[in-house]
């Protein structure tokens, strides 16, 4: 068994397609209408037949309810995972991405938190190697 979809929800499925396209480098796989809706899933550009990110629409109210808790606690929906997390910070900062937590080392590892602008905070981690 292996994760194949992994979901988040999103306040404008639109606005979070450009945003983890254009500012976090993901790739389109799949934009299918589904009624008022669409299935949008993304992958890496490094691994384009890997897990599939799916951009869920925040309209059911638990879902919404879900996604303002956990944002308004600033906790992390999910996390992404960079070979270099300062490299990365700087890029996406450059391009206007807030970051609730910069750079930060905790053991061996380094994570930063950013808000998406969807209603999410999202984690980003640099792993040794």
């Amino acid at each position: 068994m292996k994760i194949i979809v992994n979901s988040i929800f999103v306040s404008d499925q639109d606005k979070a397609l450009n945003f983890y396209t254009e500012t976090l480098g993901f790739v389109k796989k799949h934009d299918v209408p589904t009624g008022k809706y669409r299935w949008i899933s993304l992958v890496s550009v490094d691994d384009q037949s890997g897990t599939e990110l799916v951009l869920e629409p925040n309209a059911h109210p638990a879902a919404k309810e879900y996604q303002e808790k956990l944002y308004a606690e600033g906790i992390p929906v999910t996390m992404f995972g960079v070979s270099n997390l300062d490299a990365e910070y700087e890029r996406l900062v450059e391009k206007g991405v807030t970051f609730t937590m910069e750079p930060t080392k905790m053991g061996d590892v380094t994570i930063a938190i950013f808000d998406d602008t969807c209603g999410n905070h999202i984690q980003i981690i640099e792993q040794p190697s």
